[in-house]
């Protein structure tokens, strides 16, 4: 019995060693798959030729020290200079389209999103809009709809019925990654389920709240019925970004607001120079 316990016992550090080594062997065949798996020229070429979609990322219109307000006098700046320069306005539907290759995009398009659905969208964004025959599209929060700041569902209604696409913002604007899976499934349904009673409409895009995501809540995002996500990932949407991982531009009010806008909107992700692909 000593015998056979000294042998045993001698073999360990072998078995270990031999454990390690294979797993080290399949770590370095996983990595080295992830390496490879580039995208391949004909993909580069037809990325480069396909759609170059700006989406611009805002949150309030008003008259504030906030970073995250644009004083109405930029944001009509900014508008003039999308119409001036040959941006044509377009919805996430025809975004999803675009991509798909079920419809031809303008040569410029830009889709002009807000988050949170604050009161001021409405009251200030919404004539702007309006005056230079712009859409554009809200991601509300259901539960924030009614309260101090924020819109009410006949602002909603008005601006549903007048240019502007309502998608979800999640129910309660609780940062998903920090939920279960059952509570990140109700807040997407949820809220998908409160927009469409309330506006009649099909609700079929999704913002993440503070723009965080995984893969894992991409998916629940889709098994809801989402057909689409947006991040505040930086960049321009192509034919190489992920469905359920759409990037934006951010515009901000900074020391300079108009300058860093023009400087933002000129931004594109070159796969050429990159060769990766987009999560």
């Amino acid at each position: 019995m000593r015998n056979f316990l000294s042998y045993h016992l001698h073999l360990i550090p072998y078995t270990l060693k031999l454990f390690v080594t294979l797993i080290l062997i399949l770590a370095i065949i996983f990595v080295g798959n992830k390496i490879d798996k580039k995208i391949s020229a004909q993909d580069i070429e037809e990325i480069s030729a396909g759609p170059k979609i700006l989406v611009l990322n805002y949150h309030q219109v008003r008259n504030s020290f906030n970073s995250l307000a644009i004083t109405p006098s930029d944001f009509s700046m900014q508008m003039a200079y999308l119409i001036n320069n040959g941006y044509v306005p377009i919805t996430p539907d025809e975004l999803d389209g675009g991509l798909s290759g079920e419809i031809e995009l303008p040569d410029k398009p830009v889709l002009i999103t807000f988050d949170d659905g604050y009161d001021d969208n409405y009251q200030n964004a919404f004539p702007i809009l309006k005056s230079y025959g712009i859409r554009a599209t809200v991601f509300v929060v259901p539960a924030f709809v009614g309260k101090n700041n924020y819109l009410t569902w006949e602002q909603i209604k008005e601006m549903s019925e007048n240019g502007i696409t309502i998608q979800s913002h999640t129910l309660n604007h609780t940062k998903l990654e920090e939920l279960p899976d059952d509570e990140i499934r109700s807040e997407l349904l949820n809220s998908k389920i409160v927009l469409e009673e309330n506006l009649g409409k099909p609700v079929n895009f999704l913002a993440y709240p503070t723009g965080t995501y995984n893969l894992h809540i991409a998916g629940i995002a889709k098994d809801v019925g989402y057909k689409g996500a947006y991040t505040i990932k930086y960049g321009g949407v192509d034919l190489g970004s992920n469905m359920y991982a759409l990037e934006r531009v951010p515009i901000f009010q900074t020391e300079n607001t108009m300058k860093d806008f023009y400087s933002r909107i000129e931004y594109r992700q070159s796969f050429e120079e990159f060769g990766w692909i987009k999560k």
